[in-house]
C-alpha cells in the first residue's frame, strides 16, 4: 500500500464543491477540462486526501475517450464509449465537477435508458503504446464491425446474427416498425420452410429490432 506523505492524511470522501454530492474511492467522475469548450475528463478516483491546510487531492486513474487514443476514433465507438487507461495522475479536488457511472459495456447494453453521466467501457488501454486489452472482440453484420450500441441493428430470426438495416438494405425508419426478420442466406437456405409472416432481406416487411436501443 502507498504511503501518505508527510503533512497529508487520506480521507474516506469529498464533498464535490457547490453541491451535496459526495465521491470515495472507486466513484468515476466529471472533472473540469485544461480548456474551454473541451468536454469534461472522465476518472476514476483511486484515493482522496488533505493536507495540513484541508486542501483535498485526489489520486485518479483516467479514462480516454476514443478520439484521445492513439487510433482514434472509429466506426464501431459509440458515443458514451470510454477506455480505461494506465495513465495516473494526481489533481485537485476542486477540479471535480460531477459524479457519473462507467458500466460494463454489458450492462450499458441492458439499460431501459441513457442518461447523460452513463459511459461505458469495453477496453483497457495502454497510453504509451495504444494497445487495447481485449484486443479482439465479436464483429456483426455483413459489414464485420463491433457492436456500436448507438447504432439500430436488427437479428435474423434464423441465424441469430444482428445486422444494420442500411447493410441489408433496409431504411431505418422501416426497421423500426418491423417485428420479424431472416436475412438472405437463410431465407434462400429455409425458403420452404419460411413461416407465411416471416420474410427476407429484399422484401424487409418485418423485422426484429434491438431491444436495448432506447435512450434518452
Amino acid at each position: 500500500m502507498a504511503k501518505t506523505r508527510p503533512g497529508k492524511k487520506d480521507v474516506d470522501s469529498y464533498t464535490i464543491r457547490g453541491t451535496n454530492k459526495v465521491v470515495r474511492a472507486g466513484d468515476c467522475v466529471l472533472m473540469r477540462p485544461s480548456d474551454v469548450g473541451k468536454p469534461q475528463y472522465v476518472a476514476r478516483i483511486e484515493k482522496i486526501e488533505t493536507d495540513s491546510k484541508s486542501n483535498a487531492k485526489v489520486r485518479v486513474r483516467w479514462y480516454y475517450r476514443p478520439e484521445e487514443s492513439i487510433g482514434g476514433r472509429r466506426q464501431f465507438h459509440g458515443s458514451k464509449e470510454l477506455f480505461l487507461s494506465d495513465h495516473y495522475d494526481v489533481q485537485s479536488a476542486n477540479t471535480i465537477e460531477g459524479k457519473c457511472v462507467v458500466h460494463s459495456f454489458k450492462n450499458y447494453t441492458k439499460l431501459e435508458n441513457v442518461g447523460a453521466e452513463d459511459y461505458y467501457c469495453r477496453f483497457e488501454y495502454k497510453a504509451a503504446t495504444g494497445a487495447f486489452t481485449p484486443d479482439r472482440v465479436a464483429v456483426y453484420c455483413k459489414c464485420e464491425m463491433p457492436y456500436n450500441p448507438d447504432d439500430l441493428m436488427v437479428q435474423c430470426e434464423e441465424c441469430k446474427d444482428w445486422f444494420h438495416p442500411a447493410c441489408v438494405n433496409i431504411s431505418n425508419e422501416v426497421a423500426k416498425k418491423l417485428e420479424h426478420y431472416i436475412c438472405s442466406e437463410c431465407s434462400a437456405d429455409e425458403d420452404v420452410k419460411k413461416p407465411q409472416n416471416s420474410v427476407s432481406a429484399s422484401l424487409a416487411d418485418d423485422v426484429k429490432v434491438d431491444p436495448k436501443r432506447r435512450k434518452k
